[in-house]
């Protein structure tokens, strides 16, 4: 490694760096201050106002009364106790945490098996592979919901058809009227290779760029070495992209704690045993006659403080990078 602080130090000490007199206090202007804060005004406005307002309601009775202009009633804790003691609560934590587990491992695998090919083809193939794959992830959310749902679905679906032209000895029969949102394991199915199939480009690309910053002396030094490819990857390039694999790991854990639109397409309101965390709250806030945001308002409140438990780490990692560059 490159150590500057050598020169760093002999151009302090050089004689036509010679002080002019005592430090001056520094100056501190305003100017940077005054860019940034239209942007904290917009935040303050569209995300930290509402995250109050639900605070707020978390600890109060909102119903249709309250929405037609009846006064909130406090009571407490009671929406935490409520949830909290509620078994479909702990169901759509479970199906939440398990589904992150899955899908951020098939995304980051996925990715990183992908941004090693893109790092082994040439400049012209690569910009076009990777162009492509990113038609993914620029997808939206609903967009790939319900192209996944016609793919999937039992009046046309491509997938059945084609599991029913091969032979029942290999896959079995019946595919035809196979229902892929019958049950929760076959809805998180399909959800995982939905959200992993928009997900992988951003990890893919992310690699890539990592890889085109690594020194090619050492790889080149692994091969002369005879190391095998998984030996390099593991010994010279993981190591070295540490940094980029924590960074999307987390980031990748947050996004997959707040799917809802893909989930909210493919299993609706009605399959209770299929919900995540963001479905179950919409569903106790908006899902009866009678609306009950306190309680949806408690439900969002607790997953954004697990949330924000994942970023805390996210910042961490980012100010850790920043101190070691």
């Amino acid at each position: 490694m490159l150590d500057t602080a050598p020169a760093v130090r002999a151009a302090r000490g050089r004689p036509g760096r010679r002080s002019s007199g005592p430090a001056r206090p520094r100056r501190h202007r305003p100017w940077p201050y005054l860019l940034i804060a239209p942007t904290l005004v917009v935040i303050a406005l569209l995300m930290f106002w509402p995250m109050i307002q639900i605070a707020i309601m978390s600890f109060q009775k909102v119903g249709n009364r309250q929405l037609a202009g009846a006064p909130a009633e406090s009571v407490g804790t009671e929406n935490y106790r409520t949830v909290l003691s509620d078994e479909l609560f702990w169901q759509s934590l479970r199906s939440t945490v398990l589904f992150a587990v899955v899908a951020v491992t098939l995304t980051l695998v996925l990715g990183t098996l992908v941004g090693l090919l893109l790092n082994r083809l040439g400049r012209r193939m690569a910009a076009l592979v990777s162009a492509g794959v990113m038609v993914a992830w620029a997808t939206p959310p609903i967009t790939a919901a319900i192209i996944f749902t016609w793919l999937f679905g039992t009046t046309g679906g491509v997938v059945n058809w084609f599991l029913d032209l091969l032979p029942d000895a290999l896959v079995g029969g019946g595919w035809l009227d196979h229902n892929w949102f019958a049950t929760p394991l076959r809805t998180y199915t399909v959800l995982t290779v939905c959200v992993v199939w928009q997900s992988f480009p951003f990890v893919a690309v992310s690699v890539l760029a990592g890889l085109k910053s690594l020194p090619g002396e050492l790889l080149e030094a692994a091969r002369v070495d005879g190391a095998s490819a998984w030996r390099a990857f593991w010994t010279i390039t993981f190591p070295i992209l540490r940094p980029i694999f924590l960074v999307l790991l987390v980031l990748s854990i947050i996004w997959d704690f707040k799917v809802f639109t893909q989930l909210f397409i493919m299993s609706g309101m009605a399959n209770r045993d299929a919900f995540n965390l963001l479905l179950y709250s919409y569903s106790e806030a908006f899902g009866g006659m009678n609306a009950k945001l306190g309680l949806g308002s408690a439900i969002a409140a607790i997953l954004t403080l697990l949330l924000l438990a994942v970023t805390a780490v996210y910042v961490r990692i980012m100010v850790r990078q920043g101190e070691t560059s």
